[in-house]
């Protein structure tokens, strides 16, 4: 029998990554939030890999922690090992990483549930959204019959909705880590007219420590410097862990190949897509035939944990098949495994349906993020949350609603694929998926977004602060340099040779120009200019890339100005698409179903051409002449 149980402003329905960031914005904005999970024990959980960041994925850490998120400084608190990876390249792609405590991050984050005002943390399923006669959310229903008034809900479920497990033969209804799955919500969202599709991802084995030969196995330590991933915060991750390498060999690829009907990726059984960028062993083994062999990494699940997790050895194999393929690998030859590896199949909804809020366009009052949305992953769920209860604290307040664009950094760049583009597999983040990336860098989030924050309640006035002080130490520590003149000394010329640059001849040459040299970096430099600030490191980072990276930071410069115009021509909600007789059949039906915010989405629909743009430029131009818009 159902009960009203409650009146929340907003009702977040799930509370791992996604769920926590919407939940902790918008109580922090100031609304009445309630955060519903299946289990309390639960929260925050990281079913696959114990680690938060990486490539691309860290980029979005750092732009969450700038914005005012949660993510960045509970990874920084529970950080077991750090690294900045890429380091070889340039730094539109530098991107921290941390391994993580489980155990631990679990506890920070719902601790900070816990404790934040305006919101209550309650065990329970959903299983229906309910509806007003208008038909704006008013409700969600629990299985157990509570029903909690709500202006506004927050779809957060990851891979609990529908979740069904499989290992070889073994297929079980069941969510991530042996968890209780959610089966009643998706028909209400069926209901609702959502169109709900399956995507798959998997897991490795976890396998005991003491069983393992480490001496056989590459070491990868952390940063010497561990930077973290939270601006200002004062709390610096540590290295306390030790992570291994290792490599499946022909022996391991011949148990796999001789397994394969056995796999349920393989005999049918899996309905659900993949994602293509971190398939399993079997699909790696398969499709990538030729290789001799495919890295893997072992990872502590937490300072005290007597779990490795088996990073790259994904896999739905039978159990004993799984024994096999590892006790193969060098140094793993009498492992033991605790946890056996399984693919999970999942629902989610078709993010075409929603717009750059991430609201679902046909349901006022609804609101999605993360894996239900089709994308992978614990950064880009914690993005999409972020930005969503945002939002729906905005709606529930009616006031304009906040959104990023490409242009702004990772976030706006995530969400903008995903409503605009759509998704037929599971969605990661990419360092290329960023037009602008030398611009949207990790370092410089703060610059981009914090500011933003400040606006939104979210970051307080000295965080800021340190933000805004940061940006004029790097102008006027780039204004010394350019006025800074090195003369063409012996002890300058002897300096320059050192670092085997040419010398200066009849004249001298600004530290500005030195700094452009690639053999010089800023901190060389240190050594023939006496006058030089003490400024922090960060400063001295932001100085250096300006530097060396004018030339490309001004090109993308010119390409966000292009950009921005197409961006602020805004389309007439209402606009009659299917009457456009100038543009292709798909590109009307593409722009009739996703009903995009500007031209440079438009521009952006798959389906929808060069030459339709420039034909809806046309319409648009004809209908401002008879004052039609």
């Amino acid at each position: 029998m159902n009960y009203s149980a409650g009146t929340y402003d907003i009702a977040v329905v799930g509370a791992g990554h996604a769920g926590i960031e919407a939940a902790l914005a918008a109580a922090r904005m100031g609304s009445r939030v309630l955060c519903l999970c299946t289990c309390l024990d639960a929260v925050g959980n990281m079913p696959c890999n114990p680690s938060i960041g990486g490539t691309a994925k860290g980029q979005l850490v750092r732009e969450i922690d700038a914005l005012g998120g949660e993510m960045g400084r509970a990874a920084d608190r529970t950080a077991i090992q750090f690294r900045m990876l890429n380091r070889g390249k340039g730094p539109a792609v530098f991107s921290p990483r941390a391994q993580n405590d489980r155990a631990a991050y679990r506890s920070v984050m719902k601790s900070a549930l816990e404790n934040c005002p305006n919101l209550l943390l309650r065990q329970g399923e959903a299983a229906e959204v309910l509806l007003d006669d208008a038909g704006a959310v008013c409700a969600v229903r629990l299985t157990s019959g509570a029903v909690f008034s709500a202006k506004a809900v927050v779809l957060c479920t990851g891979t609990f909705l529908g979740g069904r497990i499989f290992m070889g033969d073994v297929v079980r209804d069941m969510g991530p880590d042996g968890l209780m799955a959610a089966n009643e919500l998706t028909g209400s969202l069926r209901a609702l007219g959502l169109s709900i599709r399956r995507f798959k991802t998997g897991t490795p084995p976890r396998i005991a420590a003491g069983s393992v030969d480490l001496s056989a196995l590459e070491p990868q330590d952390g940063d010497e410097n561990p930077q973290g991933f939270s601006f200002y915060s004062g709390v610096r991750p540590r290295n306390s862990v030790r992570c291994y390498m290792t490599y499946t060999n022909e022996r391991t690829h011949e148990i796999i190949r001789g397994a394969l009907d056995r796999s349920p990726l393989f005999t049918g059984v899996i309905d659900g897509v993949g994602p293509r960028y971190c398939p399993s062993i079997e699909d790696k083994v398969v499709r990538f035939a030729d290789k001799e062999r495919h890295q893997l990494f072992l990872e502590p699940c937490g300072e005290h944990s007597g779990e490795l997790y088996l990073q790259g050895l994904s896999t739905s194999l039978p159990e004993d098949v799984q024994v096999a393929m590892v006790r193969t690998i060098r140094g793993l030859e009498h492992a033991e495994i605790m946890r056996p590896g399984y693919a999970i199949e999942y629902d989610c909804i078709d993010p075409l349906c929603l717009d750059a809020r991430l609201a679902v366009k046909a349901v006022p009052g609804l609101f999605a993020a993360g894996q239900l949305c089709g994308s992978s992953g614990y950064e880009e769920a914690a993005a999409q949350g972020l930005i969503a209860g945002i939002n729906a604290h905005l709606f529930v307040r009616g006031e304009l609603p906040f959104t990023l664009t490409r242009m702004d950094g990772y976030i706006g760049t995530l969400i903008d694929d995903l409503v605009t583009k759509g998704t037929n597999e599971p969605y990661r983040m990419m360092t290329s998926r960023s037009e602008y990336r030398l611009i949207c860098r990790q370092d410089n989030a703060d610059l981009r977004l914090m500011e933003k924050g400040l606006a939104l309640g979210l970051v307080s006035p000295e965080r800021a602060e340190k933000a805004q002080q940061k940006a004029r130490l790097t102008e006027l520590e780039l204004k010394r340099l350019q006025k800074t003149i090195a003369p063409p000394s012996q002890a300058v010329n002897d300096f320059l040779a050192s670092h085997k640059t040419s010398p200066l001849a009849l004249r001298g040459a600004s530290l500005l120009e030195l700094l452009r040299r690639p053999e010089l970096s800023y901190d060389a430099l240190a050594a023939i200019d006496p006058g030089r600030p003490d400024i922090p490191s960060d400063v001295a980072e932001q100085v250096e890339i300006a530097v060396k990276y004018e030339g490309y930071i001004r090109r993308q410069e010119r390409d966000i100005a292009d950009m921005q115009r197409m961006e602020s021509r805004t389309l007439p909600e209402g606009i009659d698409y299917l009457s456009m007789t100038l543009l292709r059949t798909e590109a009307r039906q593409k722009l009739d179903r996703i009903r995009p915010r500007t031209l440079g989405q438009a521009g952006r629909i798959s389906g929808v051409s060069p030459a339709d743009v420039a034909a809806l430029m046309v319409i648009l131009s004809q209908m401002e002449e008879k004052h039609e818009l």
